[in-house]
């Protein structure tokens, strides 16, 4: 039987565990805010040792939220154990979050067969802060590896 658009490659709690044993991510504090099929908000809360002069939550914040609610994303679809990879990431800045928690939500767009298109938005209550377009490459298993099922 074909998986149905509910069916879930992985858990909350497992996406939980990804983010509390990825060194980059415990970082930033990040939050599981809800997540779907192909898709993943994260909640980034304010931290003063992440922004920039003037209050302004640096850049590299809402990017790395971006990728990483993508690479969660990722996961809902090919389970937390499937390798992949940021090969190209866009970033357009369009407002500022000043000393202010940021929601970031990702979306995949198509799941090729070696490729992964998405986007995501990192946003405050009052403003879209960045839009992002990102493309992912599943890496080959290590030979003599058991391939992960597909969804």
């Amino acid at each position: 039987m074909p998986p149905t658009p509910y069916d879930l490659a992985v858990s909350r709690d497992e996406l939980l565990q990804v983010l509390s044993e990825s060194p980059f991510a415990r970082i930033y504090s990040f939050e599981l805010h809800s997540f779907e099929r192909g898709e993943c908000v994260l909640r980034v809360p304010f931290q003063e040792g992440l922004e920039r002069p003037g209050g302004i939550v640096a850049g590299s914040v809402l990017m790395t939220a971006s990728d990483v609610a993508m690479w969660l994303a990722i996961m809902t679809l090919l389970g937390k154990d499937a390798m992949t990879v940021t090969t190209e990431f866009k970033t357009t800045f369009l407002n500022s979050a000043k000393r202010e928690d940021v929601t970031c939500a990702a979306k995949i767009l198509k799941l090729g067969k070696s490729l992964i298109y998405g986007v995501a938005e990192c946003s405050t209550p009052a403003a879209l802060v960045s839009h992002h377009t990102m493309t992912y490459i599943r890496l080959s298993p290590p030979r003599g590896a058991i391939p992960a099922l597909r969804a």
